[in-house]
């Protein structure tokens, strides 16, 4: 008989297959037994879950906490501090930082941080933008989950944290298509055209514009989708696997379904900002609402929707990005001296569960998009996104029947002071306890792990 360390009696089991009611046992960190309800063997722990849904725990593919150089604004403690008072089990870290995680040697320092700081599993991209072998394929042998390109140039006064991140250029996009397809790791990327950008910021700023809107009107739909356009043609004759970050339009979703028919490995994301807000909402919380590309219309909300319907896009993720008060309340004045990214890792299991719940999608659809799909594209089903004996024990207890407000004092970020657009949501149910590889590290409102709990994660 199996020693069980822990038992989840009472629940109904979410899964992409189906819900059904049974109990979930686990030993050590991982899923043992599932047993129909009442038939488990004793355990040292019993959480009484009646009335409740258990999920796998939600994986970030996109994720930015800003360690090293930014601490103030989060590490990988309080940022998976916060993913796991959410439902998160996994992130996966950006290799936005000071300096940009381009080289093995970066690499290592953040892994290292990661094994000292993070209470849930954390997984790095690298950027291949050095276009050195020796950088792209050293990264993939430390373990890159995957690799990251923008499409335009670093943002201003931002160069060393961008550094081997950014490749305006086709060619030399093309090169690190070909480098990181050698490796057989996806490169995901950041798809706006940096010469249209270029022009639309210089001349909006030309014509005395600094107001919030002008940050919209800088970089329309066609911004995105040409850039999505160049990406994937390049990347159907450099033979890589890539990954179209935070689709926000109707036009680039367009483009990312044309060459999915066509048959290109692509695969594209969006993001809870682009799929609960819309343009009204940016124009009312200005900076802190100020992200690239831009929350867009009430018509490229319900083109997202769609995409995540019939399939075109893949998975919901957050591109959680931390900033202090201060920083973003530069763009009071001058929209363009705001930095663009806001919170979200905390919100998106709650948000897309609220939304199956309130019959937007599925629940089945809900668990795809933010734990099954994830896993898989990204080398990691082996071990995450479902509730299998013998996976890892990453698993989320969600009650549906509450209605919970996402207050101040309900967030766990260190940047919790720019989170306007989630601050007052309402959300059908609420996390109830979050368990990452066996561990309780969230119950009732209280964090439960200890920094260096977490582990880095590798694809198989």
């Amino acid at each position: 008989m199996t020693t069980l360390d822990l038992a989840i009696c009472g629940a109904q089991i979410v899964t992409e297959e189906g819900i059904w009611p049974a109990d979930v046992g686990i030993a050590g960190e991982t899923i043992a037994l599932i047993a129909a309800p009442g038939a488990l063997p004793p355990a040292r722990h019993t959480i009484d879950a009646g009335g409740m849904l258990l999920l796998p725990g939600a994986i970030d593919v996109h994720f930015h906490c800003r360690t090293p150089g930014y601490d103030e604004r989060g590490d990988f403690f309080s940022e998976t501090q916060a993913a796991a008072a959410g439902g998160v089990t996994a992130v996966f870290e950006m290799p936005i930082s000071k300096p940009g995680c381009a080289t093995p040697a970066i690499f290592r320092n953040r892994r290292r941080l990661i094994e000292a700081q993070a209470v849930i599993d954390v997984a790095l991209y690298g950027a291949p933008g050095t276009l050195i072998a020796e950088d792209v394929y050293g990264m993939a042998a430390e373990g890159a989950i995957a690799f990251k390109i923008f499409m335009h140039r670093a943002p201003l006064g931002r160069d060393d944290e961008f550094i081997g991140i950014c490749l305006p250029d086709d060619d030399q996009l093309h090169q690190a298509l070909k480098l990181v397809a050698a490796t057989g790791r996806r490169l995901a990327v950041h798809c706006e055209s940096d010469a249209m950008l270029e022009a639309g910021i210089a001349a909006l700023r030309a014509a005395g514009r600094y107001d919030p809107a002008a940050h919209m009107e800088s970089r329309p739909p066609v911004v995105e989708a040409v850039a999505v356009a160049r990406l994937l043609t390049l990347a159907a004759d450099a033979g890589a696997r890539v990954h179209v970050a935070h689709v926000s339009c109707a036009q680039a979703l367009d483009v990312v379904r044309h060459f999915r028919r066509a048959g290109l490995d692509v695969t594209a994301e969006t993001c809870p900002h682009y799929l609960f807000f819309d343009e009204r909402d940016f124009l009312r919380l200005g900076a802190y609402a100020k992200i690239n590309p831009p929350i867009r219309t009430a018509a490229d909300q319900q083109a997202l929707w769609a995409g995540l319907a019939d399939g075109t896009l893949d998975l919901v993720t957050t591109d959680h990005s931390t900033f202090l008060p201060h920083e973003k309340e530069r763009g009071a004045s001058d929209i363009w001296r705001a930095p663009a990214g806001a919170p979200g890792v905390q919100t998106l299991l709650p948000a897309m569960i609220s939304a199956a719940l309130q019959g937007r999608i599925s629940l089945t659809t809900a668990v795809r998009l933010i734990s099954g799909a994830p896993a898989r594209i990204f080398g990691i089903a082996d071990r995450k996104g479902a509730i299998r004996p013998g996976l890892d024990a990453d698993l989320c207890l969600y009650d549906p029947r509450p209605i919970t407000i996402f207050s101040r004092e309900r967030m766990v970020s260190r940047a919790r002071d720019v989170d306007r657009l989630y601050e007052g949501m309402s959300f059908q149910g609420e996390v109830v306890a979050t368990i990452a590889r066996g561990r309780i590290v969230y119950q009732h409102g209280e964090l439960r792990a200890a920094a260096g709990s977490g582990r880095f994660l590798m694809p198989a």
